[in-house]
Order: structure tokens, then sequence, then C-alpha cells
């Protein structure tokens, strides 16, 4: 029976919730020791792997606990200290989940680096963090050769004919020789333990340090979102090399004992229903753009795996109704919108495991720890249901873990307030709806109009796959609409066919909130984790 909302929100105790880690989340607690050594007295698995090339493996926490420690020797071997970064450039493998945790137990910062970066991107976040090691593979090795930066490199060798680099180390063989016995390294919550970075979705990405006491936020939102039971099979399709990867693909479900996939081959939907039946999974979680894909195969889909999901958990970006109607109708399973950011870990939803109102196309309530407030343009709090800036109230959010980001002014953060630069509107009950970014919000003849609502509307027109709307400058409106749309297969890119789904928009959603241009292009610009980079598509009309 699910828990009422109303009253875990009022009765959230900090202190009380924080007594499920092993340490003291305050003074005295070590990552990998919460997410992997308290639970290697029995035979659980903690990872279940599938490599590219169909090879397998179920990892146990036991093993897991002794394959982190031997990376924590190699560190210290390697003279890095506690407090430093080490970088993993890794596929979704064993070592990468190795390298993560023995990263944590020696009290060493973890820095991910996602593999479809390229060297420019690589060598942005490592001017940030300075890591001492990169871990990679020899696919991945190359992208570091013209660096400015030196780290030293491990490399995972996996083709015989690679030839190592005379002053690389070889990951497996210097693992061998490593000693299993490692006395995990004590930090204090207010310690970091990893260094992700923002997305890029508006500029340039910015280091955000996560200290050690948002692994409280990371669990909150495992039991009462995503709501991950002990008996679940559960899988995150996002990549470890991005927040929502790291936080809820590794930390969320080994914080709480429970196994994660790491799923080495793409996407596609054939791949996603064999993995989904060959691994049982009950509770999956992944983004829009991954599940509108699935619907473009619905009854592939349905047929094979309809009833089997108990809970599905979406986030990145916000889940049109469309995607939530036909979970219903053709899987049978409710899912959820979940929002949060890259500084705030999830903060946001629709909780599977708490009783509230769930209305298609809301973002839900704020998870118990958070007070979400929305601030007018004077930086007070708005009335209900009035447009303004997603904010979370500091002094009154103990589950809040973000304090700015590294070395570089964080002016999102002032007056006791955190500002996400997202709009939405607020009813008096807390229920919160998504408006868009706040420099995504259009303004055409006095109205504002939100790019989601229009885009909701336009993917229910059977044409289109994917569509993304942005105001362009106009001399009579200040600004008009205009949507980029990628068509499903079928259909032709026509004159008739912008017309007619302008006329769509006009009935379904207001007459001034259509797009009055309509661009049909083969696929819309994205960050390497999923996200419209809108402001692109701006540039383009400027």
């Amino acid at each position: 029976m699910k828990r009422k909302y109303v009253d875990h929100y009022s009765n959230f105790d900090i202190n009380e919730f924080n007594k499920f880690f092993d340490g003291d989340i305050n003074n005295s607690i070590n990552a990998a020791v919460e997410c992997c050594d308290r639970y290697a007295d029995s035979d659980k698995i903690a990872l279940y792997w599938e490599g590219v090339n169909g090879e397998e493996e179920a990892i146990t926490f036991k093993k897991l606990k002794d394959e982190t420690s031997r990376l924590a020797n190699f560190l210290v071997a390697q003279g890095v200290k506690p407090g430093e970064v080490i970088s993993g450039l890794l596929p979704r493998t064993p070592e990468l989940l190795y390298t993560i945790l023995g990263a944590w137990k020696a009290g060493v910062i973890y820095q991910p680096l996602f593999t479809a970066f390229g060297p420019k991107a690589i060598e942005q976040r490592l001017n940030s963090s300075q890591a001492k090691i990169v871990f990679t593979d020899d696919t991945n090795r190359s992208k570091l050769e013209q660096l400015p930066m030196k780290p030293k490199k491990c490399v995972m060798v996996r083709s015989i004919d690679y030839k190592l680099a005379d002053d690389d180390f070889d990951f497996r063989k210097v693992m061998a020789e490593q000693s299993v016995d490692f006395t995990p390294v004590m930090k204090k919550g207010e310690d970091t333990f990893c260094l992700l970075s923002t997305s890029g979705t508006t500029g340039l990405p910015k280091a955000v340090p996560v200290p050690l006491f948002a692994l409280s936020s990371f669990k909150q939102y495992m039991d009462l979102a995503v709501d991950l039971k002990q008996t679940d099979r559960f899988w995150n399709l996002a990549d470890p090399g991005w927040a929502y990867g790291l936080y809820y693909s590794v930390i969320g479900p080994l914080v709480n004992g429970n196994a994660l996939l790491f799923y080495e081959g793409g996407f596609s939907t054939k791949s996603t229903i064999r993995v989904i039946q060959k691994y049982k999974i009950t509770n999956l979680a992944g983004s829009p753009t991954a599940f509108r894909l699935l619907i473009g195969n619905g009854e592939e889909v349905s047929k094979a795996i309809k009833g089997q999901l108990r809970v599905v958990s979406s986030a990145g970006e916000p889940l049109n109704p469309e995607v939530i109607n036909w979970f219903k109708n053709k899987l049978d399973v409710v899912i959820n919108d979940h929002y949060g950011q890259t500084e705030t870990g999830m903060t946001v939803n629709n909780h599977h495991e708490l009783e509230h109102i769930i209305k298609p196309g809301s973002m839900g309530y704020a998870m118990p720890g958070y007070k979400v407030v929305i601030l007018d343009e004077n930086g007070k709090i708005a009335p209900p249901n009035t447009p303004g800036v997603i904010a979370i109230d500091i002094a009154n959010s103990p589950i809040m873990w973000f304090k700015g980001y590294l070395k570089t002014e964080t002016p999102a953060i002032s007056n006791g307030f955190y500002t996400t630069g997202d709009t939405a509107e607020q009813t008096e009950d807390g229920r919160i709806t998504y408006v868009g970014r706040n420099d995504d919000v259009i303004t055409s003849s006095g109205y504002r109009i939100g790019p989601f609502d229009v885009e909701s509307v336009l993917l229910e027109h059977p044409c289109v796959l994917e569509t993304a709307v942005i105001g362009i400058p106009d001399l009579e409106r200040t600004e008009i609409v205009k949507a980029f749309v990628v068509l499903n297969k079928g259909f032709e890119a026509t004159i008739e066919l912008k017309e007619e789904l302008s006329l769509f928009v006009k009935k379904g959603l207001a007459a001034h909130a259509y797009p009055r241009k309509i661009e049909f292009i083969d696929e819309l610009p994205k960050t390497p984790s999923g996200k419209v980079q809108r402001f692109l598509l701006k540039s383009r009309e400027a």
C-alpha cells in the first residue's frame, strides 16, 4: 500500500533517515562501504553485465569488494591521495564499476567521462579536475593522445592486436598484482566523492562537486520515486558517464543492496526487449527520447513485454502525455515523470511509492527533504498557478547538497535559494507543472508560450517522431513559434504537411501558440545524454 505523500513529506526527519547508512554520514563514511562492502557477506549479485559481443557475467558483492580493493591498492601505489581525482573513460563493463568504487574506497574523487566524448569535451573536463590517472580502454585511448595535460593512463586492453604504449598501465595486469585487502578511507559528509559536469544544454559545462551526504538524496529518490524493492530487477538505461546514470544506475541501486545492470550494446528496440525479457526486468528507468523510440515500434514492444514491468520512471526531459498514455494502454504499466538536475539530483517527482495526485504533463511534487518553490521575476515566491523559476529553499531542504560549482561563481545560489533556470507553475497543494527553460519560453504578442506544450501536441500527430520548438524574432509579435520536426518513416516533407501540423496545434492547443514556421530536419541537435540543445537551433536563426 502506498504511503500518503502529505504525511511523509511533513514528517520527514533527516537524522532518522540517515540511520540507514553503515557509517556516520556527517563525520565518518565511505561510499564503497555503503554501496558494496556492507553487502559482501552473502552471495547477492551486485552487477549483471552483458558485453557488446554477448559475453556475460553476474558479479557478487563479495567479488566487487575484492576487485575494488585491488583498484584502491593500485591508486595508493601510484601516489594518488585522498581528495585527488581519477577519471573513467570506459564503456559499461565490470572494470568501470571497479574503477568507480575503487576510487571511493581509497577516498579518491571519481570523475566520469562519457565514451562518446571527443578530445575537446574530455579536455574541458580534465582541465577542471586535474585527474591523476585516466582509466580507459583500447577503443578510447587515442582520444587522450593530443591533450595538453598528461595524466597517467591505465588501459583495459580487449583487442589482441592492440599495442600498449610504453608508459601506459595494463588494467588487468596491475589489478592481478594487487592485494584484496584494503581498509576503506573514511571521509566526512561534506567531502567530495564525485565530480560531474553540467550537460551543456545552455553553454560550456561547469564542474559540479558531489559530496558524500548526497547519498541521502540518491537513496530517497530510489525509495520514493523509483520505488525500488528488494524483489525488483532494475535497469536504468542512462549511461554512467552522466549524472542520471551515475547517481541512479550505479549509486542508487547499490546503496540499497540491489543489483544493477550494465548492457554494453547499443540502444535499439530489439535489444531493449531482449534484455528486459532475459534479465526479468520489473523496474525500468530512462529518458523520453529512448521511450519514444520504443513507441515507434509499438506492436512489437507490446506483444513482447506487456505486463512484465511493474513501474517505469522517466527523467532528463519532460514526459509528453503521448508517452504516458502509450505505456498505460500498450504495456499495462505506469510511467511517471521525474525532474532534477546534475546540481541537485532529482527534486520533483511523480512518486511511484507515494499517494498523491498524478496529472499527465505535471512534474509532480517536491521530494521529501526538499522545499521547492516558484519565484517571480523579483525573486519573491510567486502566487499559485503563476509561471516563475523553479527554486529550492536551501534552509528548508535538509537533503539539498549542492554548494556551488568548482572554481566558478554560482549566481544561481542567492538569497537563500538555488534557482534552476527552469520555468514552471505550482498549484496551491504543491503540484508543479513544467513550462520550459527561462531562456526557452517564447513571448509572442504578449503571450508566454511554453515550448513543451507545443511539442506535446505535435508529438500526438502520427507523422512526428521528434520535435523541438523555439521562438524566433519577429518585428510585429516580438517572437513567433518555430518547430523543428523529425518525421516518422513513411511521411514526406511537404508544404501541405507543414500547414496540417500548424492547424493541428492551433486546434489542439491555442490559436496564439501554433508554429507559424516549421522546418523538417533529419535529427535534432542533442547532448550525448540525449537532451535537446535548443540553443543551437536558436543560433541557426540568429
